[in-house]
């Protein structure tokens, strides 16, 4: 029971099922993963290399009360990257949710994506109390702006909120500009919008739409600490899934500072839409596949090549710890991938790659075009 409750909001917190156990504990049926995944990497996982992908499935409870789409008992996928703080470890989880639903075929979703670091940068700057932080974060994520700002003695700390509110555009970059503008007088505030526009440059560099910035909306979970984000569909008025970044979850437990973003999908509700909009669901395998660019400016690129081949069916993993090579490849062969994708500066010039096949140990230089054909051999 303290494990679940210890980072979960009050709506989670006074959602859960509990009970005394028969040595008098106080028990929970779980309401979500991430918090009992953390405690694992404290324990059992505390010495597996960096970055961990680690994923899970399984049955959650929480006390809603019974409609389409809301269910007492209901499963979840979970997915979570530990290790690395780079924004594109960020841009992979919305990348990824953005790969599967495409996968099972679903028509049209959209996402919706936040930073928690903006609104928070802000309070913290004025040194608003952390129950009052909680108690504005929770009604602006509800919308209730006059309640969350009645919290507040601060005029002008109303004022800029109120501004962040306003911010209106029909593209991201725009917006995410608008925003920064907003927050010009607080550096945590303006940190955490330039963190969402780096992030949102590799989602949009690989082809994946977002449709609204929205930030102050937080997700109904305190352990949050940067990007937020959730997916929908137009015929359902509930999210399909969501996630963002908890950096200091892993410490709460115990562990050592780790970065991390994780998400989560509701297979219910991801089955429901699928109902909704005529689709069935089709199972794959794939080959897997560790993509690694030669410096940092060669990461969107890199990002591209992931998207493409994830695209294809293939599962593919990118290096997103900032790491030279060989520790890159160490990384690769401990996670049993098949091949090693090296994106460097003068394969691309003559339109290639190079492909290392991390079973035979041999490697090849490959035409971008070709590069898929020569991994499905």
């Amino acid at each position: 029971h303290e494990l679940v409750s210890a980072k979960s909001s009050d709506e989670i917190r006074n959602r859960m099922f509990t009970f005394q156990d028969l040595g008098d504990r106080a028990v929970a049926l779980r309401p979500e993963f991430t918090a009992s995944i953390a405690r694992l990497v404290t324990t059992v996982l505390k010495k597996a290399p960096r970055p961990m992908r680690l994923f899970s499935i399984g049955s959650v409870y929480r006390y809603d009360e019974p409609q389409r789409g809301r269910y007492r008992e209901f499963w979840q996928s979970n997915y979570e990257l530990m290790g690395s703080n780079k924004p594109e470890a960020d841009a992979e989880l919305i990348l990824l949710t953005n790969y599967f639903l495409k996968a099972l075929g679903l028509k049209k979703y959209f996402f919706k994506v936040g930073h928690i670091g903006i609104v928070k940068g802000i309070l913290d700057q004025e040194r608003v109390a952390e129950k009052t932080q909680k108690e504005v974060l929770h009604l602006m994520d509800k919308k209730e702006y006059d309640e969350a700002f009645s919290q507040l003695k601060n005029d002008n700390v109303k004022s800029v909120l109120q501004g962040l509110v306003e911010v209106k555009g029909d593209d991201i970059f725009e917006i995410t500009d608008e925003m920064r503008v907003q927050v010009k007088d607080y550096s945590k505030a303006r940190d955490a919008a330039d963190n969402l526009m780096e992030i949102l440059k590799f989602v949009a560099s690989s082809g994946c739409s977002i449709d609204s910035i929205q930030p102050t909306f937080s997700r109904g979970l305190e352990y949050y600490t940067g990007l937020i984000f959730e997916v929908q569909v137009p015929e359902l008025e509930i999210s399909l899934g969501g996630g963002g970044r908890y950096d200091r979850l892993i410490e709460l437990f115990g562990g050592i500072s780790t970065p991390a973003v994780g998400v989560a999908h509701g297979l219910d509700r991801i089955n429901l839409a699928l109902q909704i909009q005529g689709v069935e669901a089709k199972d794959q395998k794939a080959k897997k596949i560790f993509v690694i660019p030669i410096g940092e400016d060669l990461r969107i690129k890199a990002l591209n090549i992931v998207e493409e081949l994830r695209n294809s069916g293939l599962f593919v993993e990118f290096e997103v710890m900032g790491r030279k090579m060989g520790k890159a490849l160490e990384y690769a062969n401990k996670c049993k991938m098949d091949y090693a994708v090296i994106v460097g500066k003068s394969e691309l010039k003559e339109g290639s790659v190079a492909l290392r096949n991390l079973v035979k140990h041999e490697q090849i230089n490959v035409k971008l075009e070709n590069l898929l054909k020569k991994i499905q051999e």
